[in-house]
């Protein structure tokens, strides 16, 4: 079961446990749950449920694993030529970090079987393609 959530300007695609950085938020503690109310797209395994643009009554809520997160370090130099003029500037940006919990949709049906039903498909493919090189062997020998 998946959700396409938008915070800020930004999309996510998101499933129960994943891990995620959003834009900081100054009054998050650990701990916190955070709910998001913007919900564009939500399949649970069967049919899709598609917001337009939203889907009214669907929220994803996270639990706030760490309240703020530095990012990568941005340096920003200019040079003005044969000036002796040089301006420095450096930017970090804080995150937020939170673990997906649960996501409610209503009318969304989940079939929690399909992922397992596709595991023993893709092993049972190998065990085809290896038998027919043994199969190649015998007649190549006769």
């Amino acid at each position: 079961m998946f959700a396409i959530i938008e915070d800020g300007s930004h999309q996510f695609q998101v499933s129960k446990g994943q891990r995620l950085r959003i834009d900081y938020r100054a009054a998050a503690q650990e701990g916190d749950t955070i709910a998001f109310d913007k919900v564009l797209l939500a399949s649970g395994g069967g049919a899709s449920v598609i917001g337009r643009p939203l889907i009214d009554g669907a929220t994803v809520n996270a639990t706030v694993l760490l309240p703020e997160e530095k990012g990568e370090k941005i340096e920003i130099q200019k040079i003005r030529r044969r000036k002796k003029s040089r301006r420095h500037t450096g930017h970090r940006q804080k995150y937020t970090i939170v673990s997906v919990g649960e996501i409610n949709v209503p009318g969304l049906e989940v079939f929690a079987d399909t992922e397992a039903e596709a595991e023993p498909t893709a092993v049972a493919d190998e065990a085809t393609t290896t038998e027919e090189p043994a199969a190649d062997e015998t007649t190549s020998e006769e």
